[in-house]
């Protein structure tokens, strides 16, 4: 019998640039270092959208970040953050260490997350409805009703609504939204049916659209979508980022302003918080520094590295932070995708505005309610109609179905503009029959005020100085983690 040879291959041959280089991603947990928070260290092989990716597994856990140190320099991604959960302790539970150490090795080979830690991210997005449901997202001028009339619509339609989020700024709504066919709870797939549904719900949101002289009404953006979401090129899986990016394409921050609008930054009602945006130069690193000073609050890093994202700009070196009394300080240094800073005030302004949009979006003001009931057909239509009726306009919602109950968050403020009378909650639990309802008070909404910044009120806030002279050293002296 003739022997047959064959070539040999060292088994450990595919691991020997690791084993040379080190791995392309390391991630060390650190809750040793710190009294009161944990220490989360990345180190690892840069690419693009890295850094919104980490700040994304550390928000859907819905850890707050105090502090965060960023370089990205030279093809390596460098990253401290300095992190607490949400009841402002260190991170004990192992499933939720072992999660953000799988999650945020993204470049290496994809593992499943485990099913204890998926229990741990954040329960408004925490199941994967893409293979599930039909998602439908929406855009367009906002008036008061207009989320009650979307209801209704899908429910006029016989859509069963299994989740959907809403956010409404500046005179512009955004909306994701997963239905299902209530016959059978499986996804709409019906090319025909699905038109029908677009069709819909585009007539409700032009209802209200402004007719140009002799011409027709101006719509820059397709309003609804069905069968997923068409962010471009691949699916984005997270919603809130989603409803980031549908709210800059209908431009919200072109939205109206304050006719108060005098002075820095943006002051509220009671004048005790400010929010300031700028941008600066660094014409020796060929950077733009975007410095961010506002009150400080969940998500807010997840949202301004969203829209820098969204927007093609690409951040090489930040420094975040937050004070005792409750002020963030960000500051990031950028470049636009095609590696130029950016020079003309135009585009300057452009950002500042988008900065501050993406600012302003999350912050609610009015009443949050919080309410459960028993899933049925329609039953967000008629939760949002006695709203609407009561002379209420939602804000901000966030609704999803956990089993056969139906768990529900509004942010609502009175039409009008007065204060919120709650004698509706009366009228609410005797027409709907619910039982388990929360009200929560929340506070004003800023007002916003463009202006510019004194050298001086920008230097108390701004790590600009410090930065420039030792981005060097900061890029080429981090410490590795084992």
């Amino acid at each position: 019998m003739e022997n047959v040879c064959w070539p040999y291959f060292d088994p450990d041959f595919d691991s020997l640039p690791e084993r040379i280089f080190g791995p392309t991603c390391r991630v060390c947990i650190d809750n040793e270092s710190m009294e009161d928070c944990t220490v989360v260290k990345i180190d690892s092989v840069n690419k693009q959208g890295l850094l919104l990716e980490v700040v994304q597994v550390l928000t859907d856990l819905n850890l707050t970040i105090s502090k965060g140190y960023i370089s990205s320099d030279a093809g390596w991604f460098m990253d401290v953050f300095h992190v607490k959960d949400e009841n402002g302790k260190k991170l004990r539970d192992h499933n939720v260490i072992n999660y953000i150490q799988q999650a945020i090795g993204t470049t290496r080979e994809s593992t499943p997350s485990p099913p204890n830690a998926r229990a741990y991210t954040n329960n408004v997005f925490e199941a994967d409805h893409s293979s599930e449901h039909t998602a439908i997202e929406m855009s367009g001028t906002d008036r008061p009703g207009l989320f009650s009339e979307i209801s209704a619509a899908l429910a006029d339609l016989h859509c069963n609504i299994v989740e959907v989020h809403a956010w409404s700024h500046n005179a512009r709504l955004a909306c994701v939204a997963y239905i299902s066919d209530p016959s059978s709870d499986t996804p709409i797939e019906d090319p025909r049916r699905l038109a029908s549904i677009e069709d819909h719900l585009i007539t409700v949101l032009r209802a209200n659209t402004v007719r140009s002289a002799g011409g027709p009404s101006q719509i820059s953006n397709r309003e609804v979508k069905t069968g997923g979401f068409l962010g471009g090129e691949g699916a984005v899986s997270n919603v809130e980022r989603r409803l980031h990016q549908l709210m800059l394409s209908v431009r919200d921050f072109d939205g109206p302003r304050s006719p108060s609008a005098a002075g820095s930054g943006l002051i509220n009602s009671e004048g005790g918080s400010k929010m300031v945006v700028s941008i600066e130069n660094c014409d020796q690193k060929e950077y733009s520094i975007v410095n961010i000073e506002c009150k400080d609050r969940p998500r807010l890093m997840f949202d301004t590295i969203c829209t820098l994202n969204d927007m093609q700009y690409v951040i090489f070196h930040a420094s975040v932070s937050s004070d005792n009394d409750g002020r963030a300080f960000q500051e990031y240094f950028i470049r636009h995708s095609d590696g130029y800073a950016l020079h003309t005030e135009s585009e300057k302004e452009r950002v500042i505005k988008c900065l501050e949009a993406a600012i302003e979006r999350r912050v609610s003001e009015g009443v949050l309610l919080r309410l459960r009931a028993e899933n049925r057909l329609g039953l967000l239509s008629d939760i949002t109609r006695v709203l609407r009726e009561n002379g209420l306009a939602v804000v901000r919602a966030d609704v999803a179905t956990q089993g056969e109950k139906a768990v529900n968050a509004f942010y609502v403020r009175d039409i009008s503009g007065n204060e919120v009378d709650m004698g509706f909650i009366k009228s609410m639990k005797k027409e709907m029959g619910l039982t388990d309802l929360e009200v929560i008070t929340t506070p004003t909404t800023p007002t916003r005020t463009i202006g510019n910044i004194s050298p001086h009120e920008r230097h108390r806030f701004s790590f600009g100085d410090l930065l420039k002279s030792q981005i060097e050293r900061f890029s080429h002296n981090f410490v590795a983690i084992n």
